[in-house]
């Protein structure tokens, strides 16, 4: 297995954090509600990733971060379809209380 210098991991989160709130800072108020249903897929690969890092670390910090990915990826999926459930129901006609 090829070991990646703490740095250059550093690195890149540092960049992935700067990158996305660049992108997310640009994107219009129109555009929130069908970019939060691709935040939910995308989560959704999340945990699938995060479980299978929680299944294969051999070390224990290992596993207890890929548990506490498993966790915030999961609250993100079920928040981002509250959130995107709520904001698509302000579309639909009401109906009389007849």
């Amino acid at each position: 297995m090829i070991e990646i210098p703490l740095i250059i991991l550093l690195f890149i989160f540092v960049l992935a954090c700067f990158i996305g709130f660049e992108l997310i800072s640009k994107v219009p108020p129109t555009l929130h509600t069908p970019l939060m249903s691709g935040a939910n897929a995308i989560s959704g690969i999340t945990i699938v990733g995060a479980l299978i890092v929680a299944g294969s670390v051999g070390e224990e910090l290992g596993r207890y971060l890929g548990l506490a990915a498993i966790i915030f990826a999961t609250i993100n999926v079920v928040g981002g379809f509250m959130v995107t459930d709520r904001m698509l129901e302000m579309f639909k006609k009401k109906e009389d209380d007849k």
